[in-house]
């Protein structure tokens, strides 16, 4: 981030990303230091039996932001899994904050870990398991879910329930 025109937010962004540090709430925070807010909304099917399977969740875009604060950040330095490909290299883990808090990174696999985008969520738990291909990083919660982001459009996440995890159909 040596490059004389970026913005005072993308520098904080990557001082905050150094420290280990991220917005505190549901967020996708990207290295030109925009950001998008996003709604995590859990969707039952009314007409199938109460369960893990039942469920549909969306993490949904609600704003985009070039110019914002937040309230607090919390850490982000508990990574559980990490996996590099073609250049780039997936983070997953969990805050301390709080149980509930899940986090997953694209850095550059370079020797300062060049972040590209961090997306936190206050409700999808921590993240156990992260991979990393050309086109996606997908990561694994401990609540069962398979979180699948587009590598250049991370908002459009795409949540599946993880076959192998907490109260799957067998």
């Amino acid at each position: 981030m040596d490059v004389p025109d970026v913005s005072a937010t993308a520098r904080e962004v990557h001082r905050r990303w150094r420290d280990r540090e991220a917005p505190d709430g549901d967020f996708i925070v990207f290295a030109d230091g925009s950001l998008r807010v996003m709604d995590l909304l859990c969707l039952r099917s009314p007409d199938r039996p109460d369960g893990p399977g039942t469920e549909e969740w969306h993490w949904t875009e609600s704003l985009r932001a070039t110019e914002w604060s937040v309230g607090g950040w919390v850490e982000v330095d508990s990574a559980l899994a990490t996996h590099a490909h073609a250049g780039g290299r997936a983070w997953a883990g969990e805050s301390a904050h709080h149980g509930s808090i899940g986090w997953v990174a694209l850095t550059r696999d370079d020797d300062g870990s060049t972040l590209e985008w961090l997306a936190v969520s206050s409700w999808s738990n921590p993240f156990r398991d992260v991979t990393l291909d050309d086109t996606s990083v997908t990561a694994v919660s401990t609540s069962g879910r398979i979180w699948t982001f587009p590598r250049d459009a991370p908002q459009q996440v795409r949540i599946t329930e993880d076959p192998d995890g907490p109260g799957a159909r067998r």
